[in-house]
């Protein structure tokens, strides 16, 4: 048999093979060709291993979902977005294998180590992704990336990548890229589902089979229909309301600190910390727990559920503090030397402070992608999202009430709440 015949038949094969999985957010998701071979992948099974929501199961313990249930669920609606938008074949192929993979590159407890990853690596879980995608996951890696077996698929590495994490200053497959990275994308339609079914938050049940349904093209921009309107409303809403409750619950937070807390003071960090980025959860904790000192009792308070309480926080800055606060935000180094010294400050030890700054430049679920979403009447399209419509003050609220957060240890508590807040008020000295 001719080897170019060969290599046809083998796809042709490849193609007829597929598994029906039962999802509990979307039903039965099937799996087929490219999709069912790149979920066996050791890099996508790793996946199994890191929770979707981080810590939230101390504060919702249903909330135990994890990493690769999420992608599952972004390939089942980017698959779907394709088909409702009538996308070509091979569109539809890279924006379905984007959904699956986009998340490959995420850490341990997924974004609650978003700081030290990007402060060990100097870049975030998008850029690791479009390395596994492209087949270049890095040095010290011996298994090979996702590259092959999306070509074997006849699907292009270099387009799935751009999806995933678009290149800087390039406008390639604009459109596209908004089914995976906008304000309403396949991304959040899934998370924002599967995050209120696990937690019990009624707030994420969005009406995504409508928002799927009315999703059209407009001149290279995604829009939708009118008789979409409501859905999208809600999805704004829903949005919205579960970032205050669920991703910023201050418990939550206090959780995720003391992790990034465990890592940052690792002996020889940053380093130290590089392998682990790649590891899962449970990875990260035994190496965590063995280190001994300050990283292994922060592991034993979260695994314990003793947590660390928030003592104060700053709700509105001035511009001139706001400027202060961000130098420590964007220079790690200095913020851990601010929380000992503020931890030295209550008669604590180091590590008993951890000053939270995620709200200060929060852009979830506030941004300016909500101002261009689009709804379609007749040959015009509105921009019902825009300034100074009821619903901009949802598009700008910040997830995070408190820009500035404190949380201390459980003895330093009483003391914290007395001292910190007129000491933090104008802003610490950079």
């Amino acid at each position: 048999m001719p080897p170019r015949f060969a290599t046809a038949v083998a796809r042709a094969r490849t193609r007829l093979r597929r598994k029906s999985i039962f999802d509990p957010v979307h039903g039965t998701i099937v799996l087929e060709g490219a999709a069912l071979d790149l979920v066996g992948h050791p890099a996508f099974q790793r996946l199994w291993g890191i929770r979707q929501t981080g810590f939230a199961h101390l504060v919702f313990p249903g909330a135990n979902h994890t990493r690769l249930e999420h992608s599952l669920g972004v390939y089942w609606v980017a698959h779907q977005l394709a088909e409702s938008l009538h996308l070509p074949a091979d569109d539809a192929a890279g924006i379905a294998a984007g959904g699956l993979l986009h998340d490959t590159g995420h850490p341990p407890f997924s974004h609650s180590l978003d700081g030290p990853m990007r402060e060990v690596l100097g870049r975030g879980h998008e850029s690791i992704s479009r390395d596994w995608i492209l087949g270049t996951p890095g040095q010290g890696v011996d298994v090979p990336g996702f590259d092959r077996i999306l070509r074997d698929h006849g699907i292009d590495p270099g387009f799935v990548a751009d999806l995933v994490d678009p290149p800087a200053g390039r406008e390639r497959h604009r459109f596209l890229r908004t089914l995976l990275h906008g304000a309403i994308d396949a991304d959040r339609i899934d998370y924002l589902q599967r995050d209120a079914h696990y937690t019990g938050v009624a707030h994420g049940a969005i009406d995504a089979s409508r928002l799927m349904e009315t999703a059209r093209e407009w001149h290279g921009r995604l829009v939708f229909a009118e008789k979409g309107r409501s859905a999208v409303e809600g999805f704004l809403v829903g949005r919205s309301l579960m970032y205050a409750s669920v991703y910023y619950h201050k418990t939550v937070r206090a959780a995720e600190m003391m992790a990034q807390g465990a890592v940052e003071r690792m002996p020889d960090f940053p380093e130290a910390a590089r392998p682990l980025l790649g590891g899962t959860d449970g990875d990260l904790i035994a190496r965590l727990r063995s280190t001994g000192g300050v990283s292994a009792e922060l592991v034993r308070g979260l695994l314990e559920r003793r947590l660390y309480k928030r003592a104060t926080g700053l709700r509105s800055l001035e511009p001139r503090v706001r400027r202060r606060w961000r130098v420590f935000a964007r220079t790690p180094p200095r913020r851990r030397s601010l929380e000992d010294l503020l931890a030295a400050h209550l008669g604590g030890t180091p590590g008993q402070v951890l000053v939270d700054l995620a709200g200060l430049d929060s852009r979830e679920p506030a941004g300016g992608d909500w101002m261009d979403v689009g709804i379609l009447d007749g040959n015009r399209v509105e921009h019902p999202f825009r300034p100074p419509s009821l619903w901009a003050v949802f598009a700008g609220r910040p997830p995070a009430p408190w820009p500035v957060s404190v949380y201390v240890h459980r003895s330093l508590r009483s003391k914290a709440e007395r001292r910190l807040p007129a000491l933090l008020q104008d802003g610490p000295a950079s």
